[in-house]
């Protein structure tokens, strides 16, 4: 089995003259982000490969869950949609077993819901598509290898 953790940035800060791709963690978004990676470490363990968008507040996000695992900066995840987001997993090596994407809304909590099966827990599709908040966290289990990833393909398990 193979689990993909796809986590939205923390809380974001809106300094005057910042571009919305430079945009830095806010001091509760650096907290958020510290609490989610120590729920990661308990809840899930070691995390074999980290997919990140190249934006200023997804890049200090992972810094600050405390996540050691090799990472990838994707254009595409910036303001990608959940085909976006889905053909970026599909090209995760089959040697990884659980992925974190660090991503933005809606496109993350949109590829949640999107990828969410028949198995998942109806109670946590619903709240993933209810609201997804800053440095929340959905654990998607899957049996098939990633570039056989399809929408309905993964068991919803979790949500921080």
């Amino acid at each position: 089995m193979r689990r993909l953790l796809l986590m939205r940035h923390g809380k974001a800060a809106s300094p005057a003259g910042v571009e919305d791709f430079d945009r830095p963690l806010a001091d509760a978004g650096h907290v958020e982000a510290a609490e989610a990676g120590a729920w990661i470490a308990e809840h899930v363990g070691a995390v074999d490969a980290v997919l990140c968008s190249p934006a200023r507040r997804t890049r200090e996000t992972l810094a600050a869950t405390g996540i050691d695992a090799p990472a990838t900066f994707r254009d595409e995840i910036y303001q990608g949609w959940t085909g976006d987001l889905l053909d970026v997993v599909r090209s995760v090596s089959p040697d990884a077993g659980t992925v974190l994407l660090v991503g933005h809304s809606p496109g993350t909590p949109s590829l949640a819901a999107r990828l969410a099966g028949e198995d998942s827990d109806p109670a946590l599709v619903n709240r993933v598509r209810a609201g997804f908040p800053t440095a929340s966290v959905a654990v998607l289990e899957i049996t098939v290898a990633w570039a056989e990833l399809e929408a309905g393909g993964a068991c919803l398990a979790h949500l921080r």
